[in-house]
């Protein structure tokens, strides 16, 4: 998975790459929202257009990644989900839980 993070307005966009599963995969995506976090971003934007797939992990991943940016006072949007990511999410019902936006527009008028 390769992580490449921006600063857009309020918000730090973080566009990431590759499946997001078991493995290093997930430990490259948590080692960079931990990171951002750290340094003290607080709005993020998950640009998933690049992720093909999750597994479980992934998933996993995600709802860490809502949570931790909520603990820190802010919030976090996830976009421009490819069709087989947003089918996963919403078969374990995660839709109702994280913030979904279609672009990256619509993700960073959320803040």
């Amino acid at each position: 998975m390769e992580i490449a993070t921006r600063t857009v307005g309020q918000a730090t966009v973080v566009d990431a790459t590759g499946p997001l599963k078991l493995g290093q995969a997930a430990e490259t995506f948590r080692a960079a929202i931990e990171q951002l976090l750290e340094a003290g971003s607080k709005n993020l934007a998950i640009n998933l257009a690049g992720v093909p797939e999750l597994d479980s992990t992934g998933i996993g991943e995600l709802l860490r990644t809502h949570a931790a940016a909520k603990t820190a006072g802010g919030k976090c949007v996830f976009f421009s989900l490819c069709d087989r990511v947003r089918r996963t999410l919403e078969m374990v019902r995660m839709e109702k839980i994280l913030a979904l936006a279609d672009d990256e527009a619509s993700a960073l008028a959320a803040f």
